[in-house]
């Protein structure tokens, strides 16, 4: 199977990844299901890079919808270590204005029922999350920022709501008053994933407008959001590219010991069916 070691799950109006040669289309089955789209594997920066995007070619999937287990699960099949994942948000503070990076190390998770787990059935396993993303790729991302363009804000706390519909104007003076720094819909499900696929994650955060918190809101139109989204997009593409080629090598953080000490569920006793879903992600843990 094609290979890759580092992957790039992009967001809405990113697509694609530009810059990616040799590319090839994968498409994937997994025990989870299918992945949002095609994974696209090629060189990127030096580097073997399989990118997808999380909503699809053409955002045909919506972000209480995503087979958030697929498209990671596929990343693991694949190879891939690390993962970098570009995400458009909405700010809930004035000084993360539209167009800005943020680099965020936190999350408040607000979804409802999404499957963000792979271990549900048949094993169980705690892993540790109060550092939701690695700080490893998080200090790669963040140089790379820096040296896109925009302002960057380093650290900040992610809103993932559930959606598709968009806060009610109390739910985002909640979120303020809770001192978060932006709200979107699909990162923390990926991250708590990525993270018992002992995978490295990290965001980009790219500030498309306020959230309706802010006096201007009503004033944004369709236009203007899809305008922004254009140029993060190319801001993204800067930011990733660098960030790829300056990736190390070997990892130095612990995400690919994640599972070490968070299986709970007795060896001898996981039902055939789960060890089969489950191998790729835990067999080197079993100890029979």
């Amino acid at each position: 199977m094609t290979r890759a070691e580092i992957g790039i799950i992009g967001g809405s109006g990113l697509y694609e990844m530009a810059g990616v040669s040799g590319l090839e289309r994968v498409a994937l089955d997994t025990p989870f299901g299918a992945p949002s789209d095609d994974f696209e594997v090629g060189e990127l920066s030096g580097r073997k890079v399989a990118f997808l995007s999380r909503h699809g070619r053409g955002h045909r999937v919506s972000p209480s919808t995503i087979n958030y287990r697929a498209n990671i699960h596929g990343m693991k099949q694949l190879g891939v270590m690390r993962i970098f994942s570009a995400s458009a948000v909405g700010s809930l503070r004035e000084e993360l204005a539209p167009l800005d990076l943020v680099i965020p190390d936190q999350f408040i998770d607000r979804t409802l029922g999404r499957a963000a787990s792979f271990f549900d059935e048949g094993c169980v396993a705690h892993v540790g999350f109060a550092d939701p993303f690695c700080p490893e790729l998080r200090k790669v991302l963040l140089a790379a920022a820096r040296a896109a363009g925009p302002a960057v804000h380093e650290g900040g706390t992610y809103v993932c709501m559930e959606g598709p519909a968009f806060s009610t104007r109390a739910e985002s003076n909640l979120y303020r008053s809770w001192g978060a720094a932006v709200i979107g819909m699909t990162n923390l499900t990926e991250a708590k994933l990525a993270r018992e696929a002992e995978l490295c994650y990290a965001t980009l955060a790219l500030v498309t407008d306020y959230d309706c918190w802010h006096p201007g809101h009503d004033a944004v139109t369709v236009e203007m959001v899809i305008g922004n989204l254009r140029r993060n997009a190319e801001s993204a593409h800067r930011t990733l590219a660098a960030a790829v080629a300056a990736a190390p090598a070997a990892r130095a953080c612990g995400c690919g010991d994640a599972l070490a000490t968070a299986l709970v569920t007795d060896p001898a006793r996981i039902p055939p069916e789960s060890r089969a879903r489950l191998a790729l992600l835990a067999g080197r843990h079993w100890k029979t």
